[in-house]
């Protein structure tokens, strides 16, 4: 239709005032040949982020009450409620870092009429702590080069289920997808946590194929407390088992073992980081080595809870702790 949009960006949002302004600054500016929808859905802030949105008359504006948000479910209504051709979803604290962003996150689609989704590079923030900003570097960097698209896809090769999920991982913090998929093919499941995981697992296993662009790069690193970040863990695990995906128990060796390799990589890794100085490298030298502990200690215990024990879920997750909070 010639109303129709290439694409739609969609932002969805919780008290997502410390980055809002600069994301939405960058997304109407973005340098793309078409034109651009952009949508937020908010889920009940409390903060500034609903003046902010306002202030742009340009971006429709989207409210459901935050009992209604569902990671998997409120991308579904976004998919619904857009009219691009594509549909680009961004988290409340990813800020493209460049005009070129959109552009190259869209640019896979146009190689394979079977690619159906694309997933775009993240920057660890600067203030990062080391445990993490050297886990988004990592993961990162294992889907290919920031030069050129890496392509995902099943075939023979694929023969055990611990490739098939190396191939299928998707992080939807920036993403992309052909819109009338989600709709109309294979829409996000509505499961309590790693629904992009899950939904990357469900397009390889169809057949389609996924994309990582690794020129559409944002801004991105959770900012959390050492305490957050455990209790971050402790969600991120139970969420990939109760999908379904295997997760062995790790004994109590295994955890001295991680933690210690952790705690001697990162401190190697402290000392060559130039982004650190003398002052900056001590500091965490002394710290880091406490989330590598908390990492593991709650990786542990997520393997051990019992995933349908709602109470003990509840108990260990820092989503729940947000939502009672709030």
């Amino acid at each position: 239709m010639p109303d129709t949009p290439l694409v739609t960006v969609a932002i969805l949002t919780y008290n997502g005032e410390a980055y809002l302004e600069r994301i939405l600054v960058e997304v109407l500016g973005q340098d793309v040949a078409g034109e651009v929808e952009v949508l937020v859905i908010d889920s009940g802030s409390t903060d500034a982020t609903l003046e902010i949105v306002k202030r742009y008359p340009a971006v429709q504006l989207h409210e459901i009450p935050n009992s209604d948000f569902g990671h998997g479910r409120t991308r579904n209504l976004a998919a619904r409620l857009s009219r691009g051709t594509f549909i680009a979803f961004l988290t409340h604290d990813a800020i493209p870092v460049s005009r070129q962003w959109l552009r190259e996150l869209l640019a896979p689609f146009s190689l394979d009429e079977k690619i159906v989704a694309v997933m775009g590079k993240q920057i660890p923030r600067r203030g990062c702590f080391p445990l993490l900003k050297y886990e988004i570097q990592g993961v990162f960097a294992g889907f290919g080069p920031d030069f050129g698209t890496t392509i995902f896809y099943n075939d023979t090769f694929v023969q055990s289920e611990g490739v098939l999920n190396a191939i299928s991982f998707y992080s939807d913090v920036n993403s992309a997808a052909r819109r009338e998929f989600l709709t109309d093919v294979i829409p996000y499941r509505d499961v309590r946590y790693a629904e992009d995981q899950l939904f990357g697992k469900d397009l390889i296993e169809a057949g389609y194929r996924k994309a990582y662009a690794g020129r559409a790069a944002v801004e991105h690193s959770n900012d959390l407390t050492r305490d957050e970040y455990r209790r971050r863990i402790f969600d991120e695990t139970v969420g990939l088992r109760q999908i379904g995906f295997p997760i062995p128990v790790l004994t109590p060796k295994g955890q001295l073992r991680l933690t210690f390799r952790g705690i001697v990589g990162d401190s190697l890794r402290i000392l060559r980081d130039g982004d650190f100085g003398w002052k900056r490298k001590l500091f965490w030298l002394l710290v880091n080595p406490s989330y590598q502990v908390a990492k593991w200690t709650s990786y542990r215990a997520s393997t051990l809870v019992d995933p349908s024990d709602d109470d003990a879920v509840r108990a260990g997750s820092l989503e729940h702790s947000r939502n009672k909070a709030a």
